[in-house]
């Protein structure tokens, strides 16, 4: 049997690289939720989903299975096939990126493996990793398939579980990079105090992901009062409301924002000593984010504000993982 011959350094840039790529995706499925443009394929064929339709009659086809959604037909009729062209666009661009990123994580671990390149103790996190990956693209349809009938978009608590798997994924890829850029040393362990911080953003990110589904951004452009009020009305109704009402859910999202804006300073001061440009990187993500936010109502959901929100999100997830990794390695 060939002999061990790690090489960490390698792996690690393949790792992040394999992450900018979760963070591509993140994008263009905010873009994809954002235009509408989720349920515009209603069929989930993983090899033969790789191409899109060519020849016109392709196209009618597919056209044609978008019309029985309600969607469409509650929302969209009358739509032009250069219409449904665009919203396919996006939800086939996600789709694809989905596929990449398989192979991108897949065939260079097989290569790894196979020259036996992988350090001791790393090959059990990266199959993980790649499990992961085949059950996000599994969760994706799970998502789609909520919206196709009885109603016009994806369950909104199917959209949060599929936007956290993915960022889940995309951490998981830094924090296993960053070990491996630091393979002389142990492995850095994820302390308490990291933890309870990091669940804070979590909370912010699946509010995040309900005003996303809800259209909640919309049920009110003013700022910092919500249709001139501060505080929402409360109904008896109110538990079911606070995961269900649009106007309810933003105002969760925008006041739970500075919650976890606090445990964020908390979690780059941790860094600070250890790291200092993961805090500053930190800081820098959720400032910009704090306003990209603001923007993003007060323009009511203008596209681009709204897709760089999302980005911008998913680099302080990014951000908040090394400087929890950097806490981690205080020992």
């Amino acid at each position: 049997m060939t002999a061990r011959s790690p090489r960490p350094l390698a792996i690690a840039n393949w790792l992040l690289t394999v992450a900018a790529l979760v963070f591509l995706m993140v994008v263009v499925g905010g873009i994809t939720r954002l235009t509408e443009s989720g349920l515009s394929i209603t069929e989930w064929k993983p090899v033969a989903g790789t191409l899109p339709p060519i020849t016109h009659a392709q196209w009618e086809r597919t056209f044609a299975l978008y019309k029985g959604t309600t969607q469409y037909q509650t929302l969209n009729q009358g739509m032009t096939l250069g219409q449904f062209q665009f919203i396919f666009f996006w939800e086939y661009i996600h789709r694809l990126l989905g596929r990449l990123i398989g192979m991108a994580f897949a065939l260079p671990l097989i290569w790894f493996a196979v020259k036996r390149q992988i350090p001791e103790g790393y090959g059990w996190r990266l199959v993980a990793l790649l499990a992961l990956g085949g059950l996000q693209g599994a969760i994706g349809w799970w998502m789609v398939k909520s919206g196709l009938i009885g109603r016009t978009e994806v369950s909104h608590y199917r959209l949060a579980v599929h936007l956290m798997t993915a960022l889940f994924i995309m951490a998981g890829l830094i924090w296993t990079a960053l070990d491996l850029r630091r393979a002389d040393h142990p492995p850095a362990r994820l302390r308490l105090m990291p933890a309870v911080l990091l669940l804070v953003l979590a909370i912010q990110v699946l509010l995040g992901a309900w005003t996303a589904g809800l259209r909640a951004g919309l049920a009110a452009s003013d700022w910092p009062l919500m249709n001139g009020r501060f505080f929402p009305e409360i109904s008896p109704d109110w538990p079911h409301n606070m995961a269900n009402d649009p106007f309810l859910v933003q105002w969760e999202h925008r006041w739970w924002a500075w919650v976890a804006v606090a445990a964020l300073v908390m979690l780059a001061r941790m860094a600070r000593n250890v790291d200092r440009p993961a805090s500053i990187a930190l800081h820098a993500g959720f400032g910009l984010q704090i306003i990209l936010g603001i923007a993003t109502v007060m323009t009511g959901v203008n596209l681009t504000l709204a897709a760089l929100h999302q980005a911008v999100g998913a680099l302080v997830v990014a951000t908040a993982t090394w400087c929890a990794h950097a806490a981690g390695r205080r020992a």
